[in-house]
């Protein structure tokens, strides 16, 4: 793969030049720095680039040139550069336009000038901008490839994990492609076998665990100490909040995840509504930028691993992994969060996998091109589901068994669907049936005010509705409601011979002293990412106030 290019364009010969001399001297090893002195010219260069089938990373235009002014051109530049990162540089007054384009063209970041010194007002946009392209154009000559099949449970489970854990992987359908076959073939796969996973440098694995293609990845799967300041169970937003602040602050901590960073929040097709990001983020980017922080800071992640039961021995607290020796830690945060209930209609557990889903991923959203979807739940999460589906698919149909959408869904993402022509809102209705013969082939959609029921031809149906705490390893000791929420803080008091302590309880610890719950999974918690991250910082202030009492 060619050097990705990063272009800068200015009218100003002298700025012209500082802004290469400085982009060169930091990233001239891995980029190709190329300048123009106008948007035609830059136009033209870019043209050239794409014609060559060499990649731009980045363009840096000033907003105020003659003839084409920096967002006009950057518009212009998509259909030469589509994947390419924008950045515009640009004086106070202009920093109006520039916040409106960020929703007009995609505009990705303003800096104002000039932005001396540039290791603390240039480099660190750059650097960001640049990782963000990295990740969503890696070099695909060291993928991971997955064969299998489109339809199987387990394929999808695999795909699933290698995207949620930013692990970059080639999909082929043994049914589809003559490659898969042909690899396949290679490998002398029988169909038990499948799906396969073949990793550079690495043995081939046969329908391979999570746990065993962790491994095989070289992620962590079991914990590196024998005591821990806190033991945090849930790699959540809430989760990965607490793991930050106890490390930041020297606690050794250890975060303890089944699945992949980011928790239901890292399938976020877009958050929009989270502070200090006017143009959205994607779960799956909040998630790994947070994975960074706790990797910087020193805190371990153990993936793959469930969380099986705990048992709390004087001061320390033992919690039992399955597979793996027991972590023992002097506090314990559970963040374990919410997982989608699942819909009781006929026929719908035994097409879970193939084709029925809780929940989507980015690589569920491409592979229904064309495809008519299905959608459950009116919730924000499902609203994002729909909107990202809806860049995909021919139709998405939301179903929503309350009246509207106004009491569950915010109201800027009501609006975004409502301007979407391609989606459509089915109001009181519901699964009530799924068919289909090795994967899913029609739905009947039940009307709750008549009864009236309609089977409608679809191979994908997606699930986003209620929320199912995590919590059944918590074990007698830790209160819980009907509904498995963990009850913390001055609410115990409200329940007969549950606190034990002569001190009050702290606001988000437990019914055992020193085992503290953050998030969604806490009883009437607001089930918000900002809100998460709070309570996960919260609680390790907390902590510190536990482990000074003990």
């Amino acid at each position: 793969m060619s050097k990705p290019t990063i272009l800068t364009v200015d009218d100003d010969p002298m700025v012209s030049a500082a802004i290469s001399r400085d982009l060169r001297n930091r990233y001239g090893d891995d980029y190709l720095i190329v300048r123009a002195s106008s948007g035609a010219q830059a136009l033209a260069v870019l043209a050239k680039l794409a014609l060559r089938n060499q990649p731009v990373a980045l363009i840096a235009a000033d907003q105020r040139m003659p003839e084409m002014t920096g967002i006009e051109l950057l518009e212009q530049a998509r259909g030469h550069a589509p994947g390419a990162k924008y950045l515009l540089l640009t004086a106070y007054a202009d920093t109006d336009v520039a916040i409106k384009a960020i929703n007009d063209i995609g505009l990705d970041y303003y800096l104002l000038k000039p932005w001396d010194p540039p290791e603390e007002r240039l480099f660190p946009v750059v650097e960001d901008l640049l990782d963000d392209w990295r990740q969503a154009n890696p070099d695909h000559t060291s993928d991971v490839r997955v064969i299998g099949n489109r339809w199987s449970d387990r394929s999808h489970e695999l795909k699933t994990f290698l995207a949620r854990n930013y692990v970059p992987y080639r999909w082929y359908d043994v049914e589809r492609d003559s490659e898969a076959q042909r690899l396949a073939q290679l490998a002398e796969a029988m169909p038990a076998d499948l799906p396969l996973v073949l990793i550079p440098d690495g043995d081939t694995l046969r329908s391979p665990s999570t746990l065993d293609l962790a491994g095989a990845l070289g992620l962590r799967t079991t914990a590196q100490q024998p005591l821990y300041d806190v033991c945090i169970v849930g790699g959540g937003p809430a989760g990965l909040a607490a793991a930050v602040y106890a490390a930041s602050e020297g606690l050794s901590t250890v975060i303890v995840e089944r699945e992949a960073p980011g928790g239901q929040a890292g399938q976020s097709a877009a958050i929009e509504n989270y502070l200090g990001f006017p143009k959205g983020l994607t779960g799956s980017d909040l998630a790994q930028r947070a994975v960074a922080q706790v990797s910087r800071f020193g805190a371990e992640m153990v993936l793959a691993r469930s969380v099986i039961g705990f048992e709390t021995r004087g001061p320390v607290h033992a919690v039992q992994v399955e597979g793996a020796a027991e972590i023992e830690a002097r506090a314990l945060i559970v963040a374990t969060g919410v997982s989608y209930r699942r819909l009781d209609a006929a026929g719908l557990a035994e097409l879970t996998g193939r084709g029925v889903y809780y929940g989507v991923s980015a690589s569920d959203a491409s592979q229904c091109q064309g495809d008519d979807v299905y959608l459950v739940g009116g919730a924000n999460s499902a609203g994002q589901a729909a909107l990202n589906l809806a860049r995909y698919a021919t139709n998405v149909v939301l179903i929503v068994r309350g009246a509207s959408l106004e009491a569950t869904m915010s109201r800027y993402l009501i609006d975004k669907i409502a301007a979407t022509p391609n989606v459509h809102v089915r109001c009181r209705s519901e699964v009530a049936a799924c068919r289909g013969n090795g994967h899913l082939e029609a739905i009947t959609i039940a009307a709750r005010d008549n009864g009236r029921v309609e089977e409608v031809p679809a191979s994908w149906l997606f699930v986003f509705v209620g929320a199912s705490p995590r919590t059944e390893w918590l074990g007698p000791d830790v209160l819980r409601d009907d509904k498995g929420f963990v009850v913390t803080g001055q609410e115990l008091l409200a329940h007969d011979k549950v606190w034990r302590l002569p001190r009050a309880p702290f606001a988000l610890e437990s019914s055992v002293p020193g085992v503290f719950a953050a998030g969604d999974v806490r009883l009437d918690s607001m089930k918000r990412v900002a809100s998460a991250v709070g309570e996960g910082a919260m609680s390790v202030y907390l902590v510190h106030r536990y482990l000074a009492t003990v």
